[in-house]
């Protein structure tokens, strides 16, 4: 499916969530008293694949006719959404090419192999990835499935917010991780469809504010050089997921390594849990005090848990 060939509507969640519902289980909710009063943790880092991304790539996948499963699928990706994908693959039996950065963490890149897909090393940053994948698509008629701008990624992606309102139904703000936008997207549909006085607050990296500098249209400079490696640094022109977050993405905030560091130590030493750096960057957030803590009930989303050890050593041991 193109971008622009249809915007995501809550009906579009809701269905994602019944496909879903025979392969994955909700994911813990979990009180965070220690970052203030009235916050919580969606610990998308206990998903399968230990990242939100496999939501969207098994919706994608089971939308899927017997056609287009005989193709093939090629996807691009710096490491979630691959093995969201290769296990997707794996499951229904369709054969799958990820094509990830040279630099992919040596963990995202073990999981696809294990989950019976081919790896394809390409490029040192993920748009790289990203032209090569569709350079094979175009060469051999596979079928790319985009890690954000999709609309059964996007809609795979809210059944996150289906599941916060589930638990808190009296939620009045949800922070969320942003990349390519798809998951920020996906919960936006979700919440504000359901309970459009929510503050829905995206969260990207200040070396990589590609979705910031869409929303504000400013021009800060992408470092790619970040903690939050899963967070890619440019957005295909014309995603869906632009005009989603335009639509109904109150507001985007950025933060700093520092602070992404600071957040990956937190949730180790303080709430016991292993959380990549793009998963960390809500806690980063409200521990910077880019986004306040004000009492109201607020759910931080925790996107993913793959992080390299060599990297939480480093991580732990600047702390």
């Amino acid at each position: 499916m193109k971008a622009g060939d249809l915007m995501v509507q809550l009906p579009d969640v809701a269905l994602a969530r019944y496909r879903l519902a025979n392969y994955l289980t909700a994911t813990p909710v979990e009180e965070a008293p220690l970052l203030g009063k009235n916050l919580f943790l969606k610990l998308e880092n206990t998903n399968r694949t230990h990242s939100f991304k496999v939501r969207g790539a098994l919706n994608a996948l089971l939308a899927l006719d017997a056609s287009a499963r005989a193709r093939g699928i090629i996807a691009a990706s710096s490491g979630n959404h691959a093995q969201g994908v290769a296990y997707a693959a794996s499951l229904l039996g369709i054969q799958a090419r990820i094509v990830m950065p040279v630099h992919t963490p040596k963990r995202k890149l073990a999981g696809v192999k294990r989950f019976g897909a081919e790896a394809v090393l390409h490029g040192e940053l993920y748009h790289e990835a990203e032209q090569e994948a569709r350079r094979i698509e175009r060469e051999d008629n596979s079928l790319y499935i985009s890690p954000y701008n999709d609309p059964h990624i996007v809609a795979g992606a809210g059944t996150v917010g289906l599941e916060l309102l589930d638990v808190l139904p009296d939620l009045e703000r949800v922070i969320v991780p942003v990349g390519g936008g798809g998951l920020i997207s996906g919960i936006a549909v979700a919440i504000k469809g359901l309970r459009p006085q929510v503050e829905i607050i995206g969260v990207n990296a200040t070396a990589g504010p590609a979705m910031y500098n869409l929303f504000y249209n400013t021009s800060f400079p992408d470092s790619h050089d970040t903690l939050a490696e899963a967070l890619p640094g440019e957005i295909e022109a014309g995603s869906i997921t632009a005009d989603l977050a335009r639509r109904y993405v109150d507001r985007i905030v950025l933060v700093s390594e520092e602070a992404i560091a600071d957040a990956m130590r937190f949730m180790v030493l303080e709430q016991g849990w292993i959380v990549e750096g793009g998963g960390a960057v809500g806690i980063a957030a409200v521990r910077s005090g880019a986004v306040a803590v004000d009492g109201r009930k607020t759910a931080i989303v925790v996107s993913g848990g793959n992080v390299d050890g060599d990297t939480l050593k480093r991580v732990l041991n600047a702390g």
